[in-house]
């Protein structure tokens, strides 16, 4: 855990991220040059802040870097947080940014033959095991998880489940693929989150940042 007064900001890959930079730049942190280089391989970044740092990693991985004191700070989105649910990670606020939705979805011609209230087990294909899991166990249904990383979409058209549960914003990426929605798990956004341990100790240095966000997000 660091206690020289310099802490480190945990940015996600993909979708969240362009959403997140013009918050970092309205609260005055801006990263080096080599951070908006796509062809650059770093992942450690100075800004212009001398004691604050940013890494970009993936956004499963934000949760661990945070738990674990490796970052400080972070923005990541809700269903991240709910998936891994580590008691170390403290999110003060939602960002109101990258909304989207975690849902059950899976072929028509299956919904057409189904009452999803008749469920006692179900296949799962997602990167979610966690909070599908305890989704369907408030329903009193077990729910076999497949652990996917991604082309969550292929798999009831290869055989290996008939359902899936991901995240979507338009549906767009469902209806390509032969899908459709069944049920709606959650509401997914943008949240800050900050280590817990580091706040308790170190607020005097991390507490400003979290008020100059908050402050911009609620004005």
């Amino acid at each position: 855990m660091k206690q020289n007064g310099k802490f480190t900001i945990a940015l996600p890959k993909g979708r969240i991220l362009d959403a997140v930079l013009p918050i970092l730049s309205k609260i005055g942190i801006e990263p080096e040059k080599t951070f908006f280089d796509n062809k650059d391989r770093k992942l450690r970044f100075n800004t212009n802040i001398s004691n604050i740092d940013i890494i970009r990693v993936r956004s499963f991985d934000v949760v661990t870097f945070l738990a674990y004191g490796a970052a400080q700070m972070a923005f990541v989105g809700s269903d991240v947080l709910t998936e891994f649910n580590h008691t170390e990670v403290y999110s003060p606020f939602d960002l109101n940014i990258g909304q989207c939705r975690m849902v059950v979805a899976s072929q028509k011609e299956t919904v057409e033959n189904e009452d999803p209230r008749t469920w006692s087990h179900v296949r799962v294909a997602t990167k979610y095991p966690n909070i599908t899991q305890n989704y369907f166990e408030a329903r009193g249904v077990h729910a076999e998880c497949i652990k996917l990383n991604g082309a969550m979409e292929l798999a009831p058209s290869m055989g290996l489940c008939k359902r899936i549960v991901d995240l979507v914003e338009t549906g767009s990426t469902l209806t390509a693929n032969g899908l459709v929605e069944v049920e709606e798990i959650c509401e997914v956004s943008t949240r800050l989150a900050v280590n817990r341990s580091y706040l308790k100790t170190n607020s005097q240095i991390i507490q400003p940042w979290i008020n100059k966000v908050g402050e911009l997000i609620h004005g």
